[in-house]
């Protein structure tokens, strides 16, 4: 994608969200707790089935941390911001 492209699709996303290097989206969440961030995850990790699109998924203590581009072609396609507008609608829902 050009980064005009990314630019005008971001603006869609939560502002929490950052286009690193023009290359993938990365986000990071603040939880109350171990249990909390753990069933973040799980949830991502449904969409991201349901998708067939799978990010990268950082699990901490309090935080989880979202990595999404498109392997096949190392970078950022359509399909990441849809996936990454669905965590927003999830997070917004039930955290």
């Amino acid at each position: 994608m050009q980064p005009e492209e990314i630019e005008e699709l971001i603006t869609d996303l939560h502002d929490d969200w950052d286009a690193v290097n023009d290359h993938h989206l990365k986000r990071s969440f603040d939880l109350a707790d171990f249990e909390e961030a753990l069933a973040l995850t799980n949830d991502i990790g449904e969409i991201a089935e349901a998708e067939g699109h799978h990010p990268n998924i950082e699990l901490t203590w309090g935080e989880v941390t979202v990595t999404i581009y498109t392997h096949k072609i190392d970078g950022l396609h359509k399909a990441d911001f849809v996936l990454a507008a669905k965590i927003d609608e999830l997070v917004e829902k039930d955290y």
